[in-house]
């Protein structure tokens, strides 16, 4: 048996883990989905309102330190920074589970920002209730992974008690070890971070936390920089204060009239100053996120529930159909020759034995290149070769990094089809990333959804002298010329 999940590793029936309502987290790479602290807010829960309340009441504690104007480097340290919680296996990294946490960059804006922008936290008169969110809200480099890795930190008790009471009723004592845990509980007498011990799971080493399935999202958190950002005209309307509105919106217009036809960048500039300067405009915003909080619940419902089919349900199926009917587990020889290899039975997967069905989600093709990686990584089991994901060596990362030793490396790039970028990285990326990585080697692999992208890819490759590279390698996922038996 191919052991990919927490169910598979601590033997576990995952209807189990259905019923008690956590998610069946992949012990091999981290998947894409957040903590959301509006999940929190909104939700009927009383336990969850009281773990928002918190939050909230913390972030208090640390806006009344900012104001004070007595904060060194050693309560930055102390109160401001984090370590991700990377136990979880949640977010993103460049291979397993090990992000960054929320260092002194964070603190440092965190800082800077509470008692500028949010001097009425937890005072407010427009939006019903306090949200951390205000942090990813301003240009301040905080973004949606600060925000679900703050409240995973701050939450961190409770899922430590979460996952020991399941853990407890369901997990083999020998799979189990008593683990101290820093930075579990603040003692607002002493304004310290306690550590406490809990009787967990344990994975090559180190504990494994279970996350409730009804406090995660995808993408991103409700309340967010991008649909600011693309809302803001809508959201200056419902300024309840005319005098206000009328303000913003000459602002806004003045600003924006500096540049005869804005792009993007500078739209989102002026945006950035109108919030600078009228800093009730994102209470404004976050109240009419709060006014649909129903559809924040439902969506990310959906998010999570598409999660679960495509990196559990349809990674199992994959695994067990290149397990079952080719040699995908049993491949030697050097690192680009294993690649390819394992690239075309993937291909002959998808495109003669029913596995484009995986790529799809409710009827609809993946159109994220993040889910394509992800689900390749955890096919990548049971090789002597060293797998890295989003390798980044001083020129930016590269989807796959294949290696085994010091002199045998190659680098695999999986792209869709429809990426807009997809000429240039064909055109000048892998060979940058070659040169950065010192691998020589390198199979960019293509995967189209529809005839019109075919077309595309084919008249991108032509248009490059590139239509015979043996090292680019097309994966036909089109639903509507297989077997009908084997639709979607």
């Amino acid at each position: 048996m191919i052991k990919i999940y927490f169910s598979d590793y601590f033997g576990i029936d995952p209807h189990i883990l259905d019923n008690y309502g956590a998610f069946n987290v992949s012990l091999i790479t981290d998947l894409p989905l957040f903590v959301d602290p509006f999940r929190l807010f909104n939700s009927r829960k009383r336990l969850y309102k009281r773990l928002h309340d918190n939050i909230i009441s913390y972030l208090m504690f640390l806006r009344n330190k900012s104001a004070s104007g007595n904060v060194d480097i050693g309560l930055l340290r102390g109160l401001y920074t984090f370590r991700e919680v990377n136990q979880n296996w949640f977010g993103f990294s460049e291979e397993g589970n090990k992000g960054r946490g929320l260092g002194l960059d964070f603190a440092r804006s965190l800082n800077r920002n509470l008692y500028v922008i949010f001097t009425d936290f937890g005072k407010e008169k427009i939006a019903s209730g306090s949200h951390l969110e205000k942090l990813c809200l301003i240009k301040s480099g905080v973004g949606k992974d600060n925000i679900s890795d703050f409240t995973t930190n701050l939450i961190k008790e409770y899922l430590l008690n979460y996952t020991q009471t399941f853990a407890q009723k369901y997990i083999n004592a020998k799979h189990r070890k008593m683990q101290a845990v820093e930075k579990v509980k603040f003692n607002y007498d002493t304004e310290t971070w306690e550590t406490d011990t809990f009787d967990l799971p344990v994975f090559k080493g180190d504990y494994v936390l279970l996350t409730p399935k009804d406090i995660l999202t995808k993408e991103d958190v409700w309340i967010n920089r991008t649909d600011l950002m693309n809302d803001f005209s809508q959201i200056i309307d419902t300024v309840g204060n005319d005098q206000l509105r009328a303000q913003i919106n000459s602002y806004f217009i003045k600003r924006l009239a500096r540049y005869k036809e804005p792009n993007e960048k500078q739209r989102r500039a002026v945006i950035d100053s109108v919030v600078e300067t009228y800093p009730a405009i994102i209470e404004y915003y976050i109240r009419s996120k709060e006014k649909r909080g129903a559809e924040a619940n439902l969506l990310s419902e959906e998010r999570v529930s598409e999660s679960e089919i495509l990196y559990i349900k349809q990674i199992i199926n994959l695994v067990s159909e290149l397990h079952d009917k080719t040699n995908f587990y049993n491949l030697t020889g050097n690192t680009l020759e294993e690649a390819r290899m394992r690239v075309y039975f993937l291909k002959d997967v998808i495109e003669n034995k029913g596995g484009h069905r995986l790529f799809y989600v409710k009827g609809k093709p993946i159109r994220k290149e993040a889910d394509l990686h992800i689900m390749y990584r955890l096919t990548w089991l049971a090789s002597p070769s060293d797998v890295s994901r989003e390798v980044n060596d001083g020129r930016g990362p590269v989807d796959f990094k294949i290696s085994r030793g010091a002199f045998d490396k190659s680098l695999v790039e999986f792209k869709l089809a429809g990426n807009p970028q997809l000429k240039r990285n064909l055109d000048k990326q892998v060979s940058i990333y070659e040169k950065a990585s010192d691998a020589k080697k390198s199979l960019k692999v293509i995967v189209y959804f529809s005839d019109e992208e075919f077309d595309r890819v084919e008249a991108i490759l032509k248009d490059l002298c590139l239509e015979n590279d043996k090292n680019i390698i097309l994966i036909d996922a089109r639903s509507d010329n297989k077997p009908s038996g084997s639709k979607a």
